[in-house]
């Protein structure tokens, strides 16, 4: 029989470090007899006292006690439940710090990861405000009887437990300042202990709210939902299975958001991806319009097209577009989204982008110009097909600097591409996720 391994004894006394760096998830970086700490809550430059939280043998990890000596760009965090909520790792960063990290981060990755480096380093799009930003989201519930309430957040930083807020900042004022008013609400209902999750989808306006149901709501419980979404002009949705069990209370939302810039309207579902931050989202839409130079014979295509974010704002300045998309529900979508906006030079098709696709119509035809928008895996599988299409220009949007640089290296150091420009894009102000996009180019 194997000897179980003996878990470590953490020193209980607080250490002294000198913090060099950030890491890729935020936090400070130092060394301690030689050995990388990893110190939640510290910036670079600073000297802190920290008290170790972990032992591993690559690494050691530890938060912040007391900082010794604080750096220039330390902030005070806004929201009073930063350090224990998980949901933001950076509120203690200036904002213009944080981007500028977040720029590191990405041409860290291209450097070790890609070894390759971008031409130029484009200007990073951000909020006037990075507060109130975030439209999409799943929040955990839980009743707590220790403390005699139901919690209502996001999880805390390093657990499972549901954090104890009554607010939120980053969230949209909207649901961010009614997290107190949901806790009272769910506390009241017959069925307290059985809805673990809240998931949360707003448009320009409206604000959905999907409750998870381990058990049926009763009579009663359906008019305190239903009072509660009048008073607070909520749109109640339910979920008792699986996500396909989806629908809801009353009344069905009409979700759009508009691209004004395009003259456009994009409709979605509750449960449909689109992206947190729709300020972000028009500023990023009109740059890969940019980069991609688009003009009216121009091919297009575009992978990963979810509900025609990108697809239909092109297919208003290129000849034609055509678009990919892995889910047929969202390909549905986006075709309705076409024929909302009036556009009949689009065209879009179901299919698996991470397997076999040699049987695909549209992998025969010629695309010039082609939009890559992949999930946090990267784009690998399709990569080799472009060249044969005839792309000359693609926009890579990534929300992963590890998988765009190991995509870019291939496609310049294998399929000919130079890496014109690349540069971030704050999607998630606060928090260490970098959403990034790139332009490469065939000479």
């Amino acid at each position: 029989m194997a000897r179980r391994r003996r878990k470590q004894k953490l020193p209980q006394d607080p250490v002294e470090a000198q913090i060099a760096s950030l890491s890729h998830d935020g936090r400070g970086v130092a060394r301690i007899d030689g050995k990388a700490t990893f110190i939640h809550g510290a910036l670079p430059d600073e000297r802190v006292l920290f008290r170790y939280t972990g032992k591993r043998k690559s690494h050691d990890e530890g938060e912040v006690v007391a900082v010794l000596e604080a750096s220039e760009q330390r902030v005070t965090p806004e929201c009073a439940h930063f350090g224990l909520c998980g949901g933001c790792s950076l509120q203690h960063l200036r904002a213009a710090a944080q981007i500028q990290y977040k720029q590191q981060t990405l041409l860290d990755a291209f450097s070790r990861i890609g070894k390759i480096m971008p031409e130029e380093i484009l200007p990073p799009l951000t909020n006037k405000t990075p507060w109130g930003y975030r439209r999409k989201a799943r929040l955990g519930v839980k009743q707590v009887l220790k403390k005699g309430r139901v919690l209502v957040g996001f999880r805390e930083r390093n657990a499972s437990f549901v954090a104890d807020m009554d607010s939120c900042e980053v969230l949209h004022p909207k649901i961010g300042r009614a997290l107190g008013e949901l806790s009272t609400l769910i506390g009241s209902l017959s069925i307290a202990a059985r809805i673990p999750q809240i998931e949360v989808a707003m448009d320009d306006l409206r604000c959905v709210l999907i409750f998870r149901l381990l058990e049926p709501l009763t009579h009663a419980d359906g008019e305190k939902l239903r009072e509660f979404a009048r008073h607070h002009d909520f749109i109640i949705y339910l979920q008792e299975g699986g996500p396909d069990t989806v629908k809801p209370l009353d009344e069905e939302a009409d979700l759009h958001y508009a691209l004004p810039e395009f003259g456009l309207e994009l409709y979605f579902q509750p449960t449909d991806f689109t992206q947190v931050n729709t300020g972000i989202n028009r500023q990023m839409v009109g740059r890969v319009i940019d980069l991609l130079a688009l003009e009216k014979q121009d091919q297009v295509l575009d992978l990963f097209c979810g509900v025609g974010n990108f697809t239909l704002p092109m297919a208003t300045r290129a000849g034609r577009v055509t678009g990919v998309e892995g889910a047929e529900e969202l390909v549905g979508r986006a075709r309705d989204n076409a024929r909302r906006n009036r556009l009949d030079n689009v065209s879009f098709h179901a299919a698996n982008l991470y397997e076999s696709l040699e049987h695909e119509p549209w992998l025969r035809q010629q695309f010039n110009k082609v939009l890559l928008d992949p999930p946090r895996s990267g784009a690998w599988e399709v990569l080799g097909h472009l060249p044969r299409m005839g792309a000359e220009r693609i926009a890579y949007v990534s929300c992963y600097p590890g998988t765009l640089a190991r995509d870019a290296a291939e496609l310049v150091n294998k399929l000919g591409y130079r890496l014109v420009s690349a540069g971030v894009m704050d999607m998630f102000p606060h928090t260490a996720h970098v959403e990034s996009v790139a332009l490469f180019v065939k000479d």
